[in-house]
């Protein structure tokens, strides 16, 4: 194992590279890939201009308090202090200094966060970060199209969907997965469709008694399975997208990076999944539900128990800030961590009655704490002096944007920063507001599926606060009326 990070390109928090077919809203014949990605992990890092990063995977975002403090201390050394949190619910450290992966990784492995340096890139999995939280259950508008009266515990499925990417001795019905591109995202969803907005490639959405909805993609056809089965369908999900890509030639990262008619299908896979044992029925048309991200602030749930949702001003922490929502996690609540795809935490399991002033601790702490906050749902990426491609500070010009808030009762569209054309980190789906540094100033303007859906607004720095602003309120009134 190398210790010393190798250069690679800068990518979003995805995994995806901006304007091409693994980004949201890729045509629908992607590029022939002829090399693999170069995405990070925790064992092959990045060398970017303030050091090595590192970015740890962590399915369904699930972590322990004892795994929490082992990213609070690396973050402090060798790291500069900071935790990024991701768009796919993982965690990057930044700063670190060369041939330092090997202690890393070692301090990893200790806790579980590292279980297979093999399969280290390809444990990318999202799930419902309120599952079980909220006392939420499908309904008729769930996938199956059916009422029930139970949900799947979907982060179950993610400690069970990693046991086996990560297995070394793998079912004989299974197949070895390592050559998964580092950008193939799991989506398990509880049915609500917050996952399904993230379009992931192999989804599962629960749809209530005992049953779960396999899809490639956000889109029908799809299979109705056992729920019991989803972890293990969806790893066979995966082998199809594998063998479709060996047939097609095109060394594709995702789903939809295939060509059209080359892209697996659900009657294929029904198929593999009869062949090991797992019943499946065809459904033409499913109903993928689409829903919205989990938001800041109380979570209330059964059992007089409530849980804390925040984000990350700007998708970044300080290690202090992680130390006390840790220490929070192990004092008050049931010593997990959800760390969620919209860069933010759930804290689960604090006594109602305490709830409310603990959450006002983390709104004094910095965490964004509300949906009425005009940090909510605003991001960027590193910039300078991170990244060298870079054409500006965009975190401390975006920083000097949203300090003067919004108007009262406003709805703000999604906002994101980027310091050159390949906006890594952006948002998936849409629409967003994309704020684009050009070197002189910076590009405004309007984005849905990766591509640009209105006019470019051209502004010099010392505009940006009032164009900002009002490109998420006029945006989110023409889109929602």
């Amino acid at each position: 194992m190398s210790t010393t990070p190798a250069p690679l390109p800068d990518r979003d928090g995805s995994g995806a590279a901006p304007g091409a077919a693994a980004g949201a809203g890729a045509p629908s014949a992607g590029p022939v890939r002829e090399r693999g990605d170069a995405c990070p992990g925790a064992l092959r890092l990045h060398a970017a201009d303030d050091g090595a990063l590192a970015r740890i995977r962590l399915p369904g975002g699930l972590l322990t308090v004892r795994q929490a403090s082992l990213l609070g201390d690396l973050a402090e050394e060798p790291g500069d202090g900071h935790l990024d949190l991701t768009s796919r619910g993982n965690v990057q450290l930044r700063g670190l200094p060369d041939g330092c992966g090997g202690t890393i990784a070692g301090r990893l492995r200790e806790l579980g966060l590292l279980p297979s340096d093999r399969h280290d890139r390809i444990r990318n999995v999202a799930a419902s970060p309120l599952c079980g939280l909220d006392g939420r259950r499908p309904d008729s508008g769930s996938a199956s199209g059916e009422a029930s009266e139970d949900t799947s515990d979907v982060q179950a499925w993610a400690r069970e969907l990693d046991g086996l990417l990560c297995a070394d001795d793998s079912p004989r019905d299974l197949t070895d997965l390592s050559g998964l591109s580092g950008r193939f995202l799991f989506g398990l969803d509880d049915g609500r469709g917050d996952i399904v907005a993230l379009r992931p490639d192999v989804t599962l959405i629960a749809s209530g008694a005992g049953q779960a909805v396999l899809c490639f993609g956000t889109a029908g056809p799809g299979l109705r399975i056992p729920a019991a089965d989803a972890p293990r369908a969806a790893v066979l999900a995966a082998a199809e997208f594998l063998a479709a890509r060996e047939a097609s030639g095109s060394g594709a990262w995702r789903v939809r990076e295939l060509p059209a008619g080359q892209r697996p299908t659900a009657a294929r896979l029904a198929d593999r999944l009869t062949a090991a044992g797992i019943t499946s029925a065809l459904l033409p048309s499913p109903r993928i539900p689409l829903g919205e991200p989990v938001v800041p602030g109380l979570v209330t749930g059964p059992d007089g128990l409530c849980a804390l949702s925040v984000t990350a001003p700007l998708g970044r922490l300080t290690a202090a800030q992680w130390r006390l929502a840790t220490r929070m996690a192990a004092e008050k609540g049931d010593r997990t961590i959800r760390v969620t795809p919209w860069r933010g935490l759930v804290l689960p399991g604090f006594p109602a009655e305490e709830a409310p002033g603990l959450l006002a601790e983390l709104a004094h702490a910095g965490f964004v704490t509300a949906a009425e906050s005009a940090w909510h749902r605003a991001g960027a990426c590193a910039g300078r002096p991170g990244c060298a491609k870079s054409l500006a500070d965009v975190r401390a010009d975006a920083a000097g944007c949203l300090a003067g808030g919004q108007p009262a009762g406003a709805r703000m569209l999604p906002v994101y920063w980027s310091g050159c054309e390949r906006r890594c980190g952006h948002p998936g789906g849409g629409p967003w507001v994309d704020v684009l540094a050009t070197g002189d100033g910076y590009e405004v303007s309007l984005r849905g599926d990766g591509e640009t859906d209105g006019p470019v607004r051209r502004v010099a720095a010392a505009g940006l606060p009032g164009a900002v602003t009002e490109a998420r309120l006029v945006t989110t009134r023409a889109t929602t009326t």
